[in-house]
């Protein structure tokens, strides 16, 4: 029971990098260096904690995307 627990967990992490990873290729940042893509998820983290309207700016950007998609 545990081992399928466990086994499901890992499924679900590993589906979730993927789509993270399909984040990052979708936002057209596929051959940006790693360090430059950790570096603005850094910055952005700190800039969504300080600034709600920002937040809400960049989610309407992210929901344009995903609805060009049909997604």
């Amino acid at each position: 029971m545990q081992r399928t627990m466990t086994m499901q967990a890992r499924k679900k992490d590993t589906r979730d990098k993927i789509e993270l990873g399909g984040l990052i290729v979708k936002a057209g940042l596929r051959y940006e260096k790693r360090a430059l893509l950790l570096g603005a998820l850094i910055e952005l983290n700190r800039r969504l904690t300080l600034d709600e309207s920002e937040r809400t700016r960049l989610t309407a950007i992210g929901a344009e995307a995903f609805g060009n998609d049909g997604e």
